[in-house]
């Protein structure tokens, strides 16, 4: 018997398409994903890609965290933007298409995650996505969530490369917890996509694969990249996953 209540006649048909996947049926991860919640910070070409298809796959409950306003410059590759939007809210924005899309879920918008209110943000949800370009951001939120112990899914989108990778506490149910610094120490000199570039297609594969690792965490299925990373070239389109181990630094 599901530990959730059962989905009604309109879910049912709405999430037919998933709901036929075998290990996500027999997981009962619709229901699950019905009763989760998660706090997706930054709106922008990574986290707009997550909240529409979190939004879209079922989420019960989404918090989209971003301070920032929509650029001309960003709809190259921020899709879920258009040009009437330029100078608005992006997580307003954002939040609204992800409404549209699913009446069944709640959306909120919420303040830009800061080392102030990191762990007020993160507090009563699920799951983190870390979805920022901002590396004061970045740090603040692992952190954060490494006290919390709470799992996040973190990715990175830069010229011409893509990562992905789950961090928190091991699936197994130890209280090791593998986090952003463990792996990546504060970087000196990194560049955003402001300053380094993108391709335009490049956030949106990334934002969909975590998108995808959230699904898996959420509903149970799967083998989500805890201890792993998933990296993608786009100039020779070479996927490569590979182990996670603490930096000694």
């Amino acid at each position: 018997m599901l530990p959730f209540p059962p989905l009604s006649r309109a879910e049912l048909r709405r999430y037919s398409r998933p709901l036929l996947v075998p290990e996500w049926q027999v997981a009962g991860a619709q229901e699950r994903l019905r009763a989760a919640s998660v706090l997706v910070v930054g709106a922008g070409g990574l986290g707009g890609p997550v909240v529409l298809q979190l939004a879209g796959a079922g989420v019960g409950r989404l918090v989209v965290a971003d301070a920032d306003t929509v650029d001309v410059s960003n709809l190259h590759r921020q899709t879920h933007f258009e040009l009437a939007d330029v100078g608005r809210s992006k997580a307003a924005v954002a939040a609204a298409r992800a409404q549209a899309i699913n009446p069944f879920v709640q959306v909120q918008t919420a303040p830009m995650l800061t080392e102030q209110n990191a762990d007020a943000l993160i507090a009563d949800v699920d799951l983190v996505v870390d979805a920022t370009d901002n590396f004061e951001a970045r740090y603040a939120l692992a952190d954060a969530c490494a006290r919390a112990q709470k799992t996040s899914v973190w990715g990175a989108a830069s010229g011409t490369t893509g990562l992905v990778s789950v961090f928190g506490p091991d699936p197994a149910g130890s209280k090791s917890v593998l986090g952003l610094r463990d792996v990546f120490p504060v970087p000196e000199g990194a560049e955003s996509c402001a300053e380094a570039g993108v391709l335009g297609p490049l956030p949106n594969i990334v934002g969909g694969m975590m998108a995808l690792e959230a699904l898996k965490v959420l509903g149970g299925v799967g083998q989500p990249l805890w201890g792993r990373i998933w990296t993608f070239d786009a100039l020779c389109a070479e996927v490569r996953v590979l182990k996670l181990r603490p930096n000694p630094l």
